[in-house]
């Protein structure tokens, strides 16, 4: 931990990236039929998230916007300039609710008069989170302290807290709902929802058997591990299980779909890559529950097991998301009946080791990168 680079690159030695080079900042790539990629910056270590045009007789969808910063919107200009054949923009789709991916939602509704399409929970989500209606101080520092944090650390996670408002702009105050296993039609043809969970509330991928195209957004990405995390306003969720879990409704797709991430490269080997994340996760759990056997009857926190799942050195930022996603690692194994939770008189969770977890069913090479804001 973390994988090496070696290990990294015979993960991506078992798909296929038939798309070639990314497109240019302000330049679109055609990769299906009325399907193009583009690519926006980002601030962070993740510097990049892929947004996709479908293109109709008389329009354009765009599915996701990228963060609310002005190098994103100078883009976007240089593209509506040059690349939409003259066309307006007929809808706006958002995957979900993280910041580069619903940043310039509300810019790009209100620059078109088109309105924007997301699940309920993400588009709920993201106003209370902007808007200041979850995750409050005394909220926040309860669910930290609970799971260990010392009393010292826990300012390093407020100020993380108002990152969200200044990547997200203001959101539309309506929007046309998308739910699971319900079409959405672009470029003509039919756009079945799939929700996926853990990563967001009420993730939304985008399948189209007539092009055996699925734009992924977070849900499968191909060479990094989607961060899954739980946070203060939901702090007993099971957010591994539910992203694990999701796994089953991109199992129904034919092997050889093209997929068109957030991050990184369209692919092709969705099957292949679901076994190397089930594999990945395995491997970590298995780590902590050994971590956590070794603490005996006196357990350990969420706090005491970052270290085991990021073991190299972790900004303020990445502490927040590697606290998170531990304590979703150990939801998940107590769910699974390998920790069992214990609360002592200081109202601290603590977790015992109660069996050990099966090695992964193949080799878990996965490398890690923060997929976060």
């Amino acid at each position: 931990m973390p994988d090496s680079h070696d290990h990294a690159q015979r993960l991506l030695a078992q798909l296929r990236f038939p798309s070639g080079d990314e497109p240019q900042a302000g330049t679109i790539k055609n990769v299906a039929p009325q399907v193009y990629w583009l690519r926006m910056p980002l601030p962070f270590q993740l510097n990049h998230i892929n947004l996709w045009l479908v293109e109709d007789n008389d329009g354009w969808s765009i599915v996701d916007t990228g963060i609310n910063m002005p190098e994103t919107q100078q883009h976007w200009e240089v593209i509506f300039a040059n690349a939409l054949n003259g066309k307006p923009v007929k809808r706006v789709v958002v995957t979900h609710m993280h910041p580069d991916h619903v940043g310039l939602a509300g810019w790009l509704c209100e620059r078109w008069n088109a309105p924007m399409h997301m699940t309920l929970g993400d588009y709920m989500s993201s106003q209370a989170i902007r808007n200041g209606i979850v995750d409050g101080a005394e909220t926040r520092g309860t669910h930290l302290l609970a799971n260990g944090v010392p009393a010292d650390q826990v300012e390093i996670f407020a100020r993380h807290r108002g990152g969200y408002s200044k990547g997200v702009g203001p959101l539309p105050p309506s929007f046309e709902r998308l739910i699971h296993g319900h079409p959405l039609m672009m470029g003509g043809r039919r756009w079945q929802v799939i929700v996926g969970r853990g990563h967001a509330p009420e993730h939304a991928s985008l399948w189209c058997p007539d092009l055996n195209v699925l734009i992924s957004g977070d849900q499968v990405l191909p060479k990094i591990s989607t961060n899954v995390g739980v946070w203060p306003n939901e702090p007993r969720a099971d957010a591994l299980s539910w992203f694990l879990d999701s796994f089953a409704r991109f199992r129904a797709l034919p092997s050889d779909a093209l997929v068109l991430p957030s991050h990184g490269f369209p692919f092709v080997g969705l099957h292949t890559r679901l076994d190397q994340l089930i594999a990945h996760h395995d491997a970590r759990l298995g780590e902590i529950a050994a971590a956590v056997a070794q603490r005996g009857e006196a357990g350990a926190t969420a706090w005491d097991m970052v270290p085991t799942l990021f073991p190299r050195h972790l900004d303020n930022n990445q502490v927040v998301f590697a606290f998170a996603e531990t304590l979703a690692h150990m939801h998940c194994l107590e769910t699974r009946g390998h920790v069992t939770r214990r609360t002592g008189h200081d109202g601290v969770h603590r977790f015992v080791f109660a069996k050990p977890v099966p090695p992964p069913t193949q080799r878990d090479d996965d490398s890690e990168v923060f997929d976060v804001v």
